[in-house]
């Protein structure tokens, strides 16, 4: 158990000292994670509206920060080039990222073409019914993207890793919360738009050989 949680620390932190320069981005990282708190608590009333929010509030705002925000040149604080940070990313880089929200993006143009979903739903009758339905789908969505990415983990590495990296992903939010909750702080009173990473600097005590985004 001691193991697995340092692997696990050891992969949240190289989350934060990699893709999580921009104020905006974690500012933005902070709101995803409380709107994910939100649909995880949906999940036990209406997974539906679960993935609504889930795919509509965090992932939206979470991925905007990243796609948008954070610095794509070299990490002059890490001294490495973002294609070496891409590359040995353990979760989602930007590659895949891409392929995801287009998924994401797509579902609900075939759920309004096929609005059985290939027979694997029953069909919507009026605009809510339509709305609930793609919930469902970005629902599983997620749950799919978090299984093939263990899986080609699995494959890529070992079963053990992907585990450590699905943990981290599930509890992201709270983790996220304690990390980013003065980021809007930082970001419209100190106006800062990067991250000095004085904090980098200092606590950096191990170059791990991977890293999750």
């Amino acid at each position: 158990m001691s193991s697995f949680l340092h692997d696990l620390k050891v992969q949240r932190w190289d989350d934060h000292r990699y893709y999580h320069h921009s104020r905006i981005n974690q500012s933005l990282h902070f709101i995803s994670a409380i709107s994910f708190l939100v649909a995880y608590g949906f999940m036990f009333v209406n997974p539906a509206v679960s993935g609504l929010i889930g795919w509509l509030i965090s992932m939206v705002t979470r991925q905007s920060g990243h796609f948008f925000f954070e610095p794509r040149g070299y990490d002059h604080i890490n001294q490495v080039t973002d294609e070496y940070k891409e590359e040995i990313k353990v979760g989602f880089n930007i590659q895949r990222k891409v392929v995801l929200m287009a998924v994401w993006a797509g579902l609900p143009l075939v759920l309004w073409l096929d609005p059985d979903f290939l027979g694997l739903m029953e069909r919507h009758e009026d605009l809510s019914g339509f709305v609930l339905n793609v919930g469902w789908l970005w629902l599983w969505l997620g749950v799919a993207g978090l299984l093939v990415r263990v899986l080609q983990l699995w494959r890529k590495q070992n079963l053990y890793t992907g585990i450590v990296w699905a943990t981290k992903i599930l509890t992201d939010p709270f983790h996220d919360i304690m990390m980013y909750w003065k980021s809007p702080y930082y970001l419209f009173v100190k106006r800062e738009l990067i991250d000095p990473g004085h904090h980098l600097a200092h606590e950096d005590e191990h170059k791990p050989e991977y890293a999750r985004g």
